[in-house]
C-alpha cells in the first residue's frame, strides 16, 4: 500500500485508500484490538474509530455512547440501577451511557458483536475482548506501522459532539491533545479527521489542529447540532455547501453510499448523483460509507446466493451470505470515489490491488 504519509495520499488523491470502518469489524467485534490489529495486517491503510468520552472525561473507542448494543452491560448485576433512558442528538434511548461511567468502570465490561445472526464468528469472541481508550488506539497504530513497515493512519470520529459538550465533557479538546501528543497535530501526518456536525469541525480548526478534516453527511438527514433554520446534509452536498467547506479549510466529504450513487425502490443500483464530481470541482476527497460484504447490505445487483451464483431464484435471499463486494466496490471506484470505507477491508484490498501500480 502508500509508502507517504496517509493525508498527503488522501489530500492528492494518488489512489483509493482503504478505511478499515470500526477495524475488521466483518470478522472480530468492533473497535477492539484485535479488530484493528487485523485491519491493518489485511493491508489497511486507515484505522477507523469512534470517539466518545467517560464520565472522567476519557475518551473511548465506542461507536455510540450507549453501551447496549456492543458490550456485556446488560448481564453485569453491578451496572443494572445504572439503567436509564435519554434524549441524543434527538433520539430517546433506552441502556447505559458512557457519561454515566468512569474509565475504571468501564475497563471490567467486554466487547460484544453487533450483529451476531450475520457474523457468528465474530461473536464467538462475545465477552472476551476490552474496551480500549482513544490514546490506546494511537499507541496501537504506532506499534502495527513499526510491524508493518508501512505508514498506517488513524479515522478518528467525533461523535454526539455538542451534546458532550453540553454535559462539560467536551471531545475536541482531548482529542487535540493526543494529537499533539502523538506528533499527528499536523497536515502531513497519518491522522484524518471526520464529524457529522460542522460546529464540530470548526471547533478542531479553532483549537489551532492542522490534521484534514471530513465533513461526514447522510441522505435525507441533518446535523444533530443543526438549528431549526440551518442547513441540512443537502444543502452541505450542492456545489454552495461544497465552496462553504473548502471556505472553512475542510478537505473532504464522507457521505453515505446512496448520495454518490442513488438506489432504486427495489435496492437495485441507481445512478451517478454526481457529488463525487461536484465534490473534485472543488478539491474534495470523497470517502463515502460502509461498504459491507453481507447480502444484507448490498444493492441487489451484488448479492448473491450460497454458492456465490448469480440470477438464480435464491440469490441474495439469505442475508448473512457474502455477495459480490468487490462488483460494488468498482462500481463506485468508475464513479470516482476516493477511498473504500469497508468492514471487510481484506476484500477492498483484493480488488484494488490490480488497479495499484
Amino acid at each position: 500500500m502508500t509508502s507517504q504519509p496517509i493525508a498527503v495520499t488522501a489530500l492528492t488523491r494518488s489512489r483509493p485508500l482503504v478505511v478499515a470502518h470500526r477495524g475488521a469489524s466483518g470478522y472480530r467485534p468492533e473497535q477492539t484490538r484485535e479488530a484493528y490489529t487485523l485491519a491493518a495486517r489485511q493491508g489497511a491503510d486507515l484505522l477507523e474509530l469512534d470517539v466518545i468520552s467517560t464520565a472522567d472525561h476519557v475518551l473511548v473507542a465506542r461507536h455510540e455512547n450507549n453501551l447496549a448494543g456492543t458490550t456485556d452491560i446488560a448481564t453485569r448485576p453491578e451496572f443494572a440501577a445504572r439503567r436509564t433512558t435519554k434524549v441524543v442528538d434527538g433520539e430517546r434511548q433506552d441502556g447505559w451511557f458512557t457519561e454515566d461511567l468512569t474509565l475504571a468502570e468501564l475497563r471490567t465490561l467486554r466487547a460484544v458483536e453487533r450483529l451476531p445472526d450475520l457474523r457468528p464468528d465474530s461473536a464467538v469472541l462475545d465477552g472476551q475482548l476490552p474496551i480500549l481508550t482513544v490514546e490506546e488506539v494511537f499507541e496501537l497504530r504506532a506499534e502495527l506501522a513499526v510491524e508493518l513497515g508501512r505508514p498506517v493512519g488513524l479515522y478518528p470520529e467525533i461523535k454526539h459532539s455538542a451534546y458532550f459538550a453540553a454535559l462539560g465533557l467536551p471531545i475536541e479538546p482531548v482529542l487535540a491533545d493526543l494529537l499533539a501528543r502523538f506528533d499527528q497535530n499536523r497536515s502531513d501526518g497519518d491522522v484524518l479527521l471526520h464529524a457529522f456536525e460542522p460546529s464540530s469541525l470548526a471547533t478542531l480548526a479553532d483549537l489551532g489542529v492542522l490534521a484534514p478534516r471530513s465533513q461526514l453527511m447522510w441522505n435525507g438527514g441533518r446535523p444533530a447540532d443543526a438549528g431549526l433554520h440551518d442547513p441540512d446534509y443537502a444543502w452541505w452536498s450542492s456545489q454552495e455547501g461544497l465552496a462553504e467547506l473548502v471556505r472553512r479549510g475542510v478537505s473532504g466529504i464522507s457521505p453515505d453510499l446512496s448520495m454518490v450513487v442513488s438506489v432504486n425502490e427495489d435496492h437495485s443500483m441507481g445512478s451517478d448523483t454526481g457529488l463525487a464530481a461536484r465534490a473534485h470541482e472543488q478539491g474534495l476527497w470523497v470517502h463515502p460509507y460502509t461498504f459491507r460484504a453481507e447480502n444484507a447490505f448490498l444493492f441487489t445487483d451484488f448479492r448473491r446466493g450460497d454458492g456465490g451464483s448469480e440470477g438464480d431464484a435464491t440469490a441474495g435471499d439469505d442475508p448473512a451470505v457474502k455477495g459480490d463486494l468487490a462488483g460494488m466496490v468498482s462500481a463506485f471506484l468508475d464513479v470516482g470515489i476516493d477511498a473504500v470505507n469497508t468492514d471487510h477491508p481484506d476484500l477492498a484490498v483484493a480488488t484494488l490491488t490490480p488497479l495499484t501500480p
